[in-house]
């Protein structure tokens, strides 16, 4: 077997020129298919090319690199779209990782190595889609009904790339494996630090879609104790939320309202509606669930108590996902041989294609410190050093898993 070495230069310079699509300031704005989105991946897909590998768009938007051959090859990779004001690393950093670690094997004579950059796994659409779609848990059909926060449909906007999705989508049994290396997201490497973290499990996540309609009325004019206010409806379930869940849940559990929409959002009007998302995490199902029957019951006792209407929309699961042995261990021992004492078994609290990608093949996970456990925000940022050693751990378990 033949001793494989990444290049270092090679990986940070492309992480960097990645990091120019989109860019804001110290972060990206890359949401699925906006026009930086779009010269990504035709950007990836050359650099491919350039590796050796062939570019293949499936009809989601997902960008698969082949290598030769036919014969089952590890998947690894991430994706690169970002959230509306995302980090420069979030998703980016397991594709470039992948990529190097492809391209290393090509140039060494190792096993071939499949790359995947994911479409829509920060939500503009839903949570995943481009792995949800891949994996058979949503259908392109169902997908293309799927609206964003203007009211633009996956259909419509995919449409944007008919030019590049020209393939078909690819069979699972092509890959014998998935492996996502991905920045920490939280502060535990960080604040240990550690500089690997080898993922055991993946949260599940629960999300739905919620409004309460009252009635929209003159702000100066409508007493108090009249106001069917469907903003003060929502303070009003906050409150009640947290209070019950405090009775069920673990310290790792937890809960989000993350989108709120006020109707008509004038300083003078009474709202009449509020539109919000409520997603919450955990590591068991059976909690899930039983969070979402306090969530449910918290949003009726307050439609109830205040004279407003509950509509309840667009609920998704995710269930909890363990990570496969195997390939965990092969990742640890990667770890052990380059970041001995610097590395740990962790759950991961934030959602990964991983979690899709298990309905079809056995997966693993690996983490890179975030610098004060940063995401999300144009202040993520992860040591150069570290970048390259989770890249050299990911490469060195490929090596090892064929």
């Amino acid at each position: 077997m033949p001793q494989i070495s990444i290049n270092s230069g090679r990986l940070l310079e492309d992480m960097s020129r990645l990091r120019t699509f989109g860019a804001c300031g110290t972060g990206v704005v890359r949401p699925a298919f906006s026009e930086a989105d779009i010269a990504a991946r035709k950007w990836l897909a050359n650099r491919m090319k350039e590796a050796g590998l062939e570019p293949v768009f499936d009809p989601a938007g997902n960008l698969f690199g082949l290598p030769a051959g036919d014969r089952p090859c590890l998947l690894v990779g991430s994706h690169t779209d970002s959230q509306p004001e995302g980090g420069w690393l979030d998703g980016a950093y397991g594709v470039i990782a992948g990529l190097e670690t492809a391209r290393t094997s090509i140039e060494a004579g190792g096993p071939p190595v499949a790359v995947v950059s994911f479409q829509d796994e920060e939500g503009r659409f839903g949570v995943l889609t481009g792995s949800r779609i891949w994996s058979n848990a949503l259908s392109l059909a169902e997908a293309d009904r799927l609206a964003d926060a203007t009211g633009r449909t996956f259909g419509e906007v995919r449409r944007s790339m008919a030019d590049l999705c020209t393939g078909d989508f690819l069979p699972a049994d092509r890959f014998s494996g998935f492996i996502e290396a991905h920045i920490e997201q939280g502060p535990v490497l960080d604040s240990a630090g550690e500089v690997v973290g080898v993922v055991d499990a993946i949260v599940g996540i629960r999300s739905e879609n919620l409004r309460f309609r009252g009635q929209q009325n003159h702000a100066g004019t409508t007493p108090m104790a009249m106001r069917r206010d469907a903003f003060q409806g929502l303070v009003a379930f906050t409150d009640e939320l947290n209070r019950r869940l405090a009775e069920i849940v673990t310290p790792a559990s937890v809960w989000t309202i993350g989108h709120v929409a006020v109707h008509p959002n004038a300083a003078s009007i009474v709202p009449g509606e509020v539109d919000f998302t409520v997603q919450w995490r955990d590591g068991e199902d059976a909690r899930l669930d039983r969070m979402r029957e306090v969530i449910i019951g918290a949003a009726e006792k307050t439609a109830r108590t205040r004279g407003l209407e509950l509509e309840r929309s667009a609920y998704m699961a995710v269930p909890p996902t363990a990570t496969d042995d195997t390939l965990r261990a092969r990742l640890e021992a990667a770890a052990e041989k380059l970041a001995s004492g610097k590395w740990r078994k962790m759950p991961s609290g934030a959602l990964h294609d991983a979690a899709n990608v298990s309905r079809l093949m056995p997966v693993a996970m690996l983490f890179v410190p975030s610098i004060g456990g940063i995401s999300h925000d144009f202040a993520e940022d992860t040591a150069e050093e570290h970048l390259v050693l989770g890249a050299g751990v990911l490469a060195e378990a490929v090596f090892k898993s064929q």
